[in-house]
């Protein structure tokens, strides 16, 4: 009696979790249609981390892995493109910053190179910008920080956009998660949003799916991936860190705007403060014009962000982190984490389905 009772038991259990599994599909159906993949959950594009090695098993994995183009030369982007071709036959994305001085170079680059989706980063494109990467064939993402940018940038010929809160790591914007979520995903339905910052469990996915969402992208949660090519040290760091160590850079001068940066405290981030006095007190005295200094103090963080990343001086370098940090507590490969959060998110919609209808 009580072996067939937990036979039928299992029965409905395996019932419930293949109807949880089905209700997945149709809630990322958009976005994995947008993307080719097996699953809508983007890589997020960080520098020195989102290269050939991590993008290629994110996108073997089911995932959609994202170059990231940071600061390279068009010949640099052209040989990490053919490196990521190389690793893996699945769709795969560029991104590229608007403020780039070649990016008309550089989506070339990923044109002639037959990339399939651009991600357009760092403020709002030029129209010029989008018209080239529209007519290479390419599919455009960019990022919306508020639903206005985000209607403005659907008219200007958007494939899609990506809304991404304070709770990310790198740099930011001031406004979180949970609330662009609120304000955007009931507003703009014409095009697949993609949900970014603060996301490392399946359970949060599905609730960004259920909310409108067509698809999710995470950064953090990839960097103590076996593929990452991050320093050990850079690993380690993200493992031993809690979400409340990875804190927000702090502005000294509200006539030097400096656009804050996520990451793990340490020397750096205490030095990036004491860095933008000495760049403000040489700006007053004469050494170069107001956007100079701004762009002097913007690239403290390019040669502090590697310094971390690839020589492991994770003290006097920059440990860019989202609070998702404190969900990261082992190494893994690419393909265990998109399978955990996978578990999650199913296990999670299983939950909502009621019992009585599997038993």
């Amino acid at each position: 009696m009580h072996n067939k009772h937990s036979t039928v038991s299992t029965g409905a259990g395996e019932k419930k979790m293949s109807a949880a599994n089905a209700r997945l599909e149709q809630l990322w159906r958009r976005g994995r249609e947008f993307l080719g993949t097996q699953t809508a959950i983007m890589g997020g594009a960080m520098s020195w981390v989102s290269e050939r090695h991590l993008v290629a098993a994110i996108s073997n994995a089911g995932g959609f892995g994202v170059i990231a183009c940071g600061s390279m030369t068009p010949a640099l982007l052209a040989a990490e493109i053919e490196g990521t071709q190389a690793l893996t036959q699945k769709p795969f994305g560029v991104n590229l910053i608007t403020m780039h001085p070649q990016l008309s170079e550089l989506i070339e680059v990923c044109i002639s190179h037959q990339v399939s989706h651009v991600v357009l980063a760092g403020g709002l494109p030029s129209a010029g910008a989008i018209a080239q990467v529209k007519e290479g064939g390419a599919k455009l993402l960019c990022f919306a920080p508020t639903p206005a940018f985000g209607r403005k940038l659907v008219r200007l010929g958007a494939d899609a956009l990506i809304i991404e809160g304070a709770e990310a790591g790198g740099h930011i914007g001031p406004v979180s998660t949970s609330v662009l979520a609120q304000e955007i995903l009931p507003e703009i339905r014409d095009v697949p949003v993609f949900v970014a910052g603060g996301i490392g469990r399946g359970e949060a996915i599905v609730s960004y799916l259920e909310m409108g969402a067509s698809g999710v992208q995470l950064g953090t949660r990839f960097v103590c991936a076996t593929e990452s090519i991050a320093h050990a040290n850079f690993k380690k760091a993200f493992i031993k860190a809690n979400a409340r160590d990875a804190m927000p850079s702090v502005q000294v001068d509200p006539n030097f705007p400096v656009i804050p940066v996520r990451a793990i405290v340490n020397d750096a981030a205490r030095r990036f403060t004491a860095y933008q006095h000495e760049v403000i007190e040489r700006f007053r005295n004469g050494e170069f014009d107001q956007k100079a200094a701004q762009l002097e103090i913007e690239h403290f963080w390019v040669g502090a962000l590697r310094r971390a990343v690839i020589d492991g001086d994770v003290e006097s370098g920059s440990v860019m982190a989202g609070q998702s940090v404190g969900m990261v507590s082992s190494e893994q490969p690419t393909a265990a984490i998109i399978a955990d959060l996978i578990d999650q998110a199913v296990k999670a919609l299983a939950e909502r389905l009621p019992s009585e209808a599997y038993s």
